[in-house]
């Protein structure tokens, strides 16, 4: 693949539908300023790319199998200097996108209006300015007056990021040896976080966690 040009924004895209990423790359290749230098299928892949290729933007899809792209842009996130995030979705979701603010992303696209923002939010993530649509900006004032009236913030997740990880994947029907190797952690430590989850939720087995999980938007029914 060939190198950008000096002040092109160098793109990671992430979507586990071969034909949305090759409509999405049409429509921001016809910008000068912007280029897709790598592809991902899966939030799992795309922190593998971002990990050997120079990025500025990385564009995730949220319901992606083995890992989010909420789950990816909360690992994105945490390095220093790591690359801007945008996520591209079906869902106009209050739930998703609070979460989507709480991992770090500097803007959430709707794929209905791809065509008509998606270019305009990877130069306002670039500027360093957030990209909402209008459904999200009204999700956001209502959130913030109700907390305020109510004299509450918004709680802390249930499981952490790592359990999120794991939950994932027991519920698309991993085994504790591939959960393991996909996350580089031992058995016995896939072991122990299934446990913790199923303390923590009050739940008994595997089909409970799956059950929770689509509840949750980690996978699809």
């Amino acid at each position: 693949m060939s190198q950008p040009r000096e002040g092109v924004t160098r793109i990671l895209l992430a979507d586990d539908h071969a034909l949305v990423r090759r409509g999405v790359r049409l429509i921001l290749e016809r910008e000068p300023d912007l280029s897709v230098v790598a592809e991902a299928g899966d939030g799992k892949e795309a922190l593998d790319l971002a990990r050997t290729t120079e990025l500025d933007l990385a564009i995730l899809d949220i319901a992606m199998p083995r890992m989010t792209g909420l789950q990816a842009a909360r690992e994105l996130s945490a390095r220093h200097p790591g690359p801007r995030i945008l996520f591209l979705t079906m869902y106009d979701n209050e739930q998703y996108f609070f979460q989507a603010l709480k991992s770090g992303a500097a803007g959430y696209v709707l794929k209905s209006v791809v065509d008509r923002d998606l270019v305009e939010a990877c130069r306002a993530a670039m500027r360093g300015e957030p990209f909402l649509y209008p459904g999200a900006v009204n999700a956001l004032i209502r959130n913030y007056l109700d907390r305020a009236r109510r004299g509450q913030t918004i709680p802390d997740q249930v499981l952490t990021a790592r359990e999120e990880e794991v939950l994932k994947l027991v519920a698309e029907g991993y085994s504790s040896k591939e959960i393991g190797e996909t996350l580089f952690i031992s058995i016995k430590t896939v072991e122990r976080h299934r446990a913790n989850m199923l303390q923590k939720l009050g739940l008994r087995d595997r089909l409970e966690l799956t059950r929770y999980a689509i509840r949750a938007g980690l996978v699809q029914p």
